[in-house]
Formats: structure tokens, sequence, C-alpha cells
């Protein structure tokens, strides 16, 4: 830059004062005419709109959004950012609400459902005109009586006895559907890694896991299930690991997350189990990562992006005032190298 060069600074926007007073009309009218909240002579109207133009004004879409008594955001709960599953019904989420005019806050759900944090407030004075949540419903229930105006839609979790509308897959057939696949494959030693069973879908998984095991006629070992930690890789290596110790270990994992499954595999090859000629590991969630990973994970597929794209149609119309019922989405199994 040259010494004789000066940094402008950025032009002021009008505003809506000095929209009225080149229309020669009160602010209250400018508003009229902006929101059509109220009808407005077409002289004024044109007066107005004529200054809108000369002097490039601006409305404020959140300033206008709560004057209405709405702000066009809506609050996303997330269990835990680093799973790429959450992310992906975000994306479902987002390709919806992005078309409407809405905007997205996420937030982490254990820090919003703190009794002091910011968001929670933010809950409280309705600052976000709805909430879909990704995180356990049971943690909610204090908040669904305590703001029982604010309209939630579940995600990922089947409520089924609630009034709150969930948009699931149909977690205990997926299941179901899972195991049967490694029993037809001749195992009959199926370990089950699981996740927190304060979850709905995870105790809908592992009631599948043994129903399809007591249904082929297999024991229900319980040292072959283990509760992970969390579902973060790493969570998967320990409780694999713990699979390993076992004197007479499993030939099969069914993982109730790929993040498990892929944390698993590593676990195995670390102490030389080949997968699957040693062991097999099933997978659930089918995330992107799942079909690149060596070897390429056998899965439940759930149709994320129609998950999250499906909790936010339901909550627009709650938001709207319309029925909104709660939907079961289809799953599919998806076979590949793992198993």
């Amino acid at each position: 830059m040259s010494a004789k060069s000066k940094v402008l600074p950025a032009p002021k926007l009008a505003s809506i004062s000095a929209v009225a007073s080149a229309a020669g009309v009160s602010i209250a009218t400018v508003s009229r005419v902006l929101n059509g909240t109220k009808a407005v002579n077409a002289d004024t109207r044109a007066r107005v709109e004529a200054a809108v133009e000369e002097l490039g004004y601006r409305t404020n879409a959140l300033a206008r959004s709560l004057m209405r008594g709405e702000t066009r955001l809506l609050l996303v709960l997330v269990p835990d950012f680093a799973n790429p599953y959450f992310a992906e019904i975000i994306k479902g989420v987002e390709s919806v609400t992005r078309q409407r005019g809405y905007g997205l806050v996420i937030a982490e759900a254990s820090q919003t459902l703190s009794r002091h944090s910011a968001e929670l407030d933010s809950l409280y004075n309705k600052l976000a005109d709805g909430v879909i949540s990704l995180a356990r419903y049971a943690d909610l229930k204090p908040l669904l009586c305590e703001i029982p105006d604010l309209p939630w839609v579940a995600c990922s979790e089947h409520v089924g006895d609630s009034e709150v509308p969930s948009v699931s897959i149909d977690h205990r057939q997926a299941a179901i559907d899972a195991v049967q696949y490694l029993i037809n494959r001749g195992h009959q030693r199926i370990a089950l890694l699981s996740a927190s069973e304060d979850y709905m879908w995870a105790r809908q998984r592992h009631d599948g896991y043994e129903y399809a095991l007591r249904r082929a006629n297999l024991p229900v070992d319980p040292q072959l299930v283990r509760i992970a930690r969390g579902t973060d890789y790493v969570h998967g290596m320990e409780a694999a690991g713990a699979l390993l110790a076992l004197e007479a270990p499993p030939t099969a994992v069914f993982a109730v997350a790929d993040t498990l499954a892929i944390g698993a595999i590593k676990a195995f090859r670390r102490v030389g189990r080949r997968v699957p000629e040693d062991v097999a590991v099933m997978g659930f969630d089918d995330i992107p990562v799942a079909q690149v990973f060596e070897p390429a994970l056998t899965t439940i597929a759930q149709p994320v992006r129609e998950l999250g794209a499906a909790a936010a149609e339901l909550l627009l119309k709650r938001l709207a005032g319309e029925p909104a019922e709660s939907l079961i989405l289809q799953h599919a199994l998806i076979v590949r190298a793992s198993a």
C-alpha cells in the first residue's frame, strides 16, 4: 500500500429512521410496509419502497423475527462432536432448514443440559424457536416439563410413549438382522460391543442381539457383552481388548457403532488377529469412513441424512401448528470385507 493510500471506512448502513424521513412517514409506517403487518395505501407504500431502494436499507432479520415472537433459529443438541454419525445428521437437518430461512445453533448436549449453562438459559428465554435433540431422551424429560411450549423433536432415539415426535430406524430389528447375518456365516460365539444403555437405541440394539441368539438356540454369554465407555474409536479398542483376554474369545463381534467396530479392528490387529479370517466384525451406522477403512466395514446402514432432514421437517410442522407424527425409516445391511 502506498503512503498516499487510505483505508476507507465501511459504508454506514441506512437506518429505518432515515427511510422514514426520506419517505415523509413514521417509522411505524415503514415497519408496516416492510413486514406486511397492516394495510398501507399504494402511494405511501411506493414512497417507502423508493426510499428503501435509494438508501440501500437492509432490514435486520433477527430484530424483525423477535418482533414477531420468533428468532428463526433452531437448536440442535449433539451428544458427541467427534462422532461423524452426528455430523451427517446435521447435514440432513441443514439441507431443510436452509431452504426455509432458519439458522442452526449446534450445541453439545451435556453442557447445554447442565443446570447453569448459558445454552439452557437461552432455551428458557426462548432464543430458539425449537429443538432437535440427538441426546438421550431421559436427559430431556425435566426440560419437557419445565418448558412445555417449546417444540422438541427427537432424532435417532425412538420415543414410543412420548408426546415428543421422533425420527429413527427400528434399532431392535436392525440388530437382529446384523446378528443373524453373522449366525448365517457360521458364528456361534458372537460378542456385543455396546454403548451406554442410557440411550434407548443402545438398549434396543442390545435386545435385538440377545433375541437373535436365543432364536438360533445359542447361549447369551454375559462375558461376551461389553459396554464401552463412549462411542469414540479408542473406546472400541478398550472394549475389544477385554474380549481378547477371555479364555474363549469370540469369533465375531457386533458393535453398535461403526466407530466402536473400527476401534475393535485396530485392537485385534495389534495382537495379530486377522479380520475377518480370525474374527469377523459388524458395525452400525455406515459412516463415510466405513467403506474406505481396511478392511471395509460390513455394517447396518442408517439413512443418516434422511433422518436429519425428516427431523427438521417434523419440527417445522410443529412450529406451524401442524400434526407431526413419529417416523421409522428403513435400514439396510451392507456387506463388505470385515464380516
